[in-house]
């Protein structure tokens, strides 16, 4: 067998690259044909470095693209990227060589339709709801009629206008206006703080700079399409309108717009107008129901009066006669008197014959003179005692005289009254005056006689002059009358 010659090496043209040349030339080969694409895919595998820069890929049935968002860029996203989200990218292909990968570099990123974003909605919704932030529980009662009214709002709007306009014709109260974004970037974390801040505020009293806490919060927009109310569909919102210890009502929108915000609030208004009416009643309404309620009363008050009176003119007109009440009074008393002064006296004579008695035994040149002296001194104490009775006993029967005449006076009608001289004062309401110092100079009063009435006008006024009744006491039997 012949060996056969090894064959050369067959000669090539082709150049030679390094993996570092061929790298860099395949970065600009994609950086210059892909600089500006834009690419619709589903977000898988977010991830938000602590550097700030965000990483997922974009997805579809058949392919993966990986993407990157620099930090720089990921804070003018008003989106929050999440794993599902259908989403349209725009941005630029490039290479990443120390993997040999290609990714696309984001400049922007927007939903891919009003349906991906409404289940992105559905969803949120649904999780808040599952910690229990939109409990019926967890509802506060609006205040009838609060103090202080802070706004959550733009301070430029038609919305801010309205409702200072509609509480002013309804019942002017104090209102408080927190300014904020209500669209845009950064807009949610304004309307949080805004919520937040006013909570902050002390409450029972002013803070710094005079600012009282409000007693109702009202967070107000005008209408919009689905992405301009996407700040209060935003989760710090929603768990800040959640979170306050102020009753907050939501005024978002038109009466079709929904937003997360509307769940978590204590009370949803449709508009930004009738969050206003809500907030107060009507001024006029109020005064009309308390002068109803007011006359009730005093139409109330004058029946219950006048049953009262009857009731009393009944029960006087079933009372006997004083007289019949105390004349078994006053002749026991004119009984127990005449004993009493029979007893003293039988008493007396009983000492004196014991002391006659005794001074017989007696030697009467030792005690004649003691004895003369003790009948003088017994003799003096017998005549003030009898003088002390008199006047004991007759002050008792002036006492009862009086009582007497006062029952008497006192169970005679109102027109008995009126014939012996007595006036009935009454003011312009018709009020029975009995103090002299409850009128005033120059007041109409009405003086009621037995056979009419007359009115007067007030002079000036005086203060009564009241007279006190000495005690009747039991008195000395011992002092001289």
């Amino acid at each position: 067998m012949n060996d056969l010659p090894l064959a050369e090496p067959l000669a090539s043209n082709l150049p030679e690259y390094t993996v570092s040349e061929l790298s860099l030339a395949l970065k600009r080969s994609i950086e210059d044909g892909f600089s500006h694409v834009r690419v619709r895919g589903e977000i898988s595998g977010y991830k938000r470095h602590g550097s700030g820069h965000c990483y997922f890929a974009l997805k579809d049935a058949d392919a993966v693209l990986d993407a990157v968002c620099w930090r720089q860029t990921a804070i003018r996203i008003p989106l929050k990227p999440e794993d599902g989200m259908e989403v349209v990218c725009t941005g630029r292909l490039t290479t990443y060589p120390g993997r040999s990968k290609y990714q696309l570099v984001i400049d922007t990123i927007e939903l891919a339709g009003i349906g991906a974003l409404l289940r992105i909605l559905e969803e949120r919704r649904q999780r808040l709801a599952a910690e229990g932030l939109f409990d019926a529980e967890r509802k506060k009662k609006l205040p009838f009629l609060p103090e202080v009214i802070g706004i959550v709002t733009s301070p430029t709007g038609a919305v801010i206008r309205d409702i200072l306009h509609r509480l002013a014709d309804r019942f002017p109260r104090r209102v408080l206006v927190w300014p904020v974004a209500v669209q845009g970037d950064g807009a949610a974390p304004q309307v949080a703080a805004a919520i937040a801040g006013f909570n902050r505020l002390p409450a029972g009293g002013p803070g710094e700079n005079n600012v009282h806490r409000p007693d109702l919060l009202i967070v107000a927009r005008g209408g919009g399409s689905l992405e301009d109310l996407m700040p209060f569909n935003e989760e710090i919102v929603v768990r800040a309108a959640a979170e306050s210890a102020i009753p907050l009502i939501s005024a978002v929108g038109h009466e079709t717009d929904t937003t997360l915000i509307d769940h978590a609030a204590d009370r949803r208004a449709p508009t930004p107008t009738a969050a206003a009416e809500m907030a107060v009643p009507v001024r006029l309404d109020l005064v009309a129901e308390v002068s109803g309620k007011a006359a009730r009363l005093s139409g109330g008050l004058s029946r219950l009066f006048s049953e009262r009176r009857l009731r009393l003119a009944g029960l006087a007109r079933g009372l006997p006669d004083p007289q019949d009440l105390l004349g078994a009074a006053a002749q026991r008393l004119d009984d127990r008197s005449e004993r009493l002064r029979l007893a003293i006296a039988a008493r007396l004579v009983a000492a004196r014959q014991r002391f006659d008695l005794a001074a017989t035994g007696l030697r009467p040149a030792a005690l004649a003179a003691d004895l003369a002296r003790g009948r003088e001194r017994l003799a003096d104490v017998e005549h003030r005692l009898a003088a002390a009775m008199v006047r004991v006993l007759g002050a008792q029967h002036d006492a009862l005289d009086n009582f007497a005449g006062r029952l008497a006076t006192h169970s005679e009608r109102h027109e008995s009254l009126l014939a012996r001289g007595y006036v009935v004062v009454r003011d312009a309401s018709e009020r029975v005056v009995t103090d002299a110092v409850k009128v005033r100079p120059n007041t109409a009063l009405e003086l009621e006689f037995y056979d009419g009435k007359v009115g007067v006008i007030a002079g000036g006024s005086r203060r009564p002059v009241r007279r006190s009744v000495p005690p009747i006491g039991q008195g000395d039997l011992f002092k001289e009358s």
